[in-house]
């Protein structure tokens, strides 16, 4: 591990990042968002009603939608807000070239704004569970070898190497499965940290109901760093949908986001470096199924949908939450890492799946859409179209095309996270 990055990360080894994940598109999958659009939700981050310090954000991909090595309009957006970034380099397919091109491109442009700006550099989203038999058996169809990604991992840190990034952190965001997979050692023996991504919601072969949420989210975290040591754990992705279909005894509603965001969140919040999953899914006055945006897309608002403040947290449910909490700004450790930890099944669907890539194409009207290859479990979209973070093939009626070209990989997190955050329901 580079101690020399870890305690450099935003120039203080006391930070801790509080922000959202940010697609590449709108929520229809592939209307490209532009420096503007990205202004404007790092602004409604920060001026959230209830709320205060969600000033970091998470990225899927460097590159500017619809060009192919361009680096993301996300970056001048979040210099002109004073947001800091979590970037990412889309690791799966054949696009990871252009992710260093438009990495080299961002750090040759604005050099020294982004000294300080910069929480870390992930080297692929969940590539390892997609690759594993798990992540295919749910049906995604690209994901990326451990070796590749520690080869990607050596590439990125020479790319930052004499720059104003080369103190910046390098690690890499996976399901907390693919992390307590001994498989997967050699990817955390070559990070600076570790990111996971948890959601119990989809975790529908267990009691998953909502009053089960953060024991499974903790238990997720538990099992992460009890297989990562004394790699710091960041938590990338999770939250809880406020719309959709039901998994197993999880219910979509605002009543169980707000107990999720109470128990899991708040006690979070200022001790863990953590992302939450996910500001708006609606800004195209597209829904998706599930819906996991916390605020209104059209138009965007910073009312949010339900109580963000965190006054309804106990100190009961804070201490228990935040004592399996790792403290992972730049300084390391903070509490012990669970160990001996026994593994659980998941169930089929880790997370949520879809997204819209680093400007997807999709061409023909937004139809009925069926989908495979997502990061979780097939899907079915009604009423959008839709794309794939994995650059998997997608069949719809009225939807000719599905690019999955460099430029065009449909890359997302847990949930739909590279483009515009188009959420479908998992299967």
């Amino acid at each position: 591990m580079r101690s020399s990055g870890l305690l450099a990360l935003a120039g203080s080894a006391s930070a801790v990042y509080q922000g959202f994940n940010y697609g590449a598109t709108k929520s229809d999958g592939y209307t490209v968002r532009v420096q503007s659009d990205f202004e404007s939700l790092f602004s409604t981050a920060k001026n959230l009603v209830g709320t205060s310090g969600f000033t970091s954000a998470r990225l899927y991909t460097m590159i500017q939608g619809g060009t192919t090595n361009t680096p993301t309009s996300a970056i001048p957006a979040a210099i002109a807000q004073d947001t800091s970034l979590l970037l990412t380099l889309w690791a799966s397919g054949t696009t990871f070239t252009d992710e260093l091109a438009a990495l080299t491109s961002a750090i040759s442009t604005y050099g020294s704004e982004l000294s300080g700006r910069v929480a870390g550099i992930s080297v692929g989203s969940e590539d390892l569970y997609r690759n594993s038999p798990t992540g295919i058996a749910a049906g995604s169809t690209i994901g990326q070898e451990p070796s590749v990604i520690v080869d990607y991992i050596k590439q990125v840190r020479s790319a930052i190497s004499g720059t104003a990034l080369s103190s910046v952190g390098v690690g890499h965001v996976d399901t907390w499965t693919a992390w307590v997979n001994g498989s997967n050692d050699a990817v955390i023996n070559a990070c600076d940290w570790i990111g996971v991504d948890a959601y119990p919601y989809f975790q529908n072969t267990e009691s998953n109901g909502i009053e089960s949420g953060a024991s499974l989210f903790n238990e997720a975290l538990d099992n992460t760093k009890g297989a990562v040591g004394s790699k710091p754990v960041w938590i990338t992705e999770t939250g809880w949908p406020v719309s959709g279909k039901t998994e197993n005894l999880a219910v979509a509603n605002t009543a169980n986001a707000k107990t999720y965001w109470d128990q899991v969140g708040c006690p979070n919040f200022g001790v863990v470096n953590t992302w939450w999953y996910t500001l708006e899914d609606t800004d195209n006055s597209a829904t998706p199924n599930p819906s996991f945006g916390i605020a209104p897309g059209t138009p965007l608002s910073s009312t949010p949908l339900f109580d963000l403040s965190c006054s309804n947290v106990t100190s009961a449910t804070s201490s228990s939450a935040s004592s399996t909490a790792t403290s992972s700004g730049a300084g390391g450790v903070k509490s012990a890492s669970a160990t001996g930890v026994a593994v659980v099944s998941s169930g089929s669907g880790l997370s949520p799946s879809g997204m819209g890539g680093s400007g997807a194409n999709v061409t023909g009207s937004a139809a009925t859409a069926t989908a495979t290859g997502s990061s979780s479990s097939n899907y079915t979209a009604t009423g959008l179209s839709t794309s794939l973070k994995s650059t998997a093939s997608a069949t719809a009626t009225g939807v000719t095309t599905v690019s999955s070209s460099a430029a065009n990989i449909l890359a997302g997190s847990f949930i739909a996270a590279f483009g515009g955050l188009i959420m479908a329901a998992a299967l």
